[in-house]
């Protein structure tokens, strides 16, 4: 039976302009713990969806409504002035062999809440092809 390994203490990560120190708190002679220091950053603006990960949700649930489809993936996501892009690639075609099986890519458009606004199909291929730089 093997040694089991010392347990490590689990802190949580530090948080985005947060140090992380080897030392524990100390406190202080009221018995409270300092503040930390952070380093100052600008306020992200507030949208409608809250991040790239409701945006991408999203996208994929309202693009498969409209296709009467399911997205396989999400190839980018950016956010615009007025909401949110993403490259959806739907699965257009299933055929035997996985390889040969036709796929499209969408352009999606949402506004800032994201509530699609458009679609555009801007590319078909087979799953086996690859891209080559030109």
């Amino acid at each position: 039976m093997a040694a089991a390994e010392p347990g490590r203490s689990r802190r949580p990560p530090p948080e985005e302009g947060e140090e992380r120190t080897s030392r524990p708190a100390r406190k202080t002679t009221t018995g409270k713990t300092p503040a930390r220091r952070t380093t100052a950053r600008k306020a992200a603006p507030r949208r409608g969806v809250t991040g790239a990960a409701a945006a991408m949700r999203s996208a994929v649930e309202q693009l498969a409504e409209l296709l009467g489809r399911t997205p396989e993936s999400v190839s980018s996501l950016r956010p615009s002035e007025d909401g949110w892009e993403a490259q959806v690639e739907v699965l257009e075609l299933e055929r035997i062999p996985d390889t040969t099986s036709i796929l499209a890519s969408y352009k999606v458009t949402m506004d800032e809440e994201g509530e699609l606004i458009s679609y555009e199909r801007t590319r078909r291929y087979t799953r086996g092809m690859i891209d080559r730089p030109a």
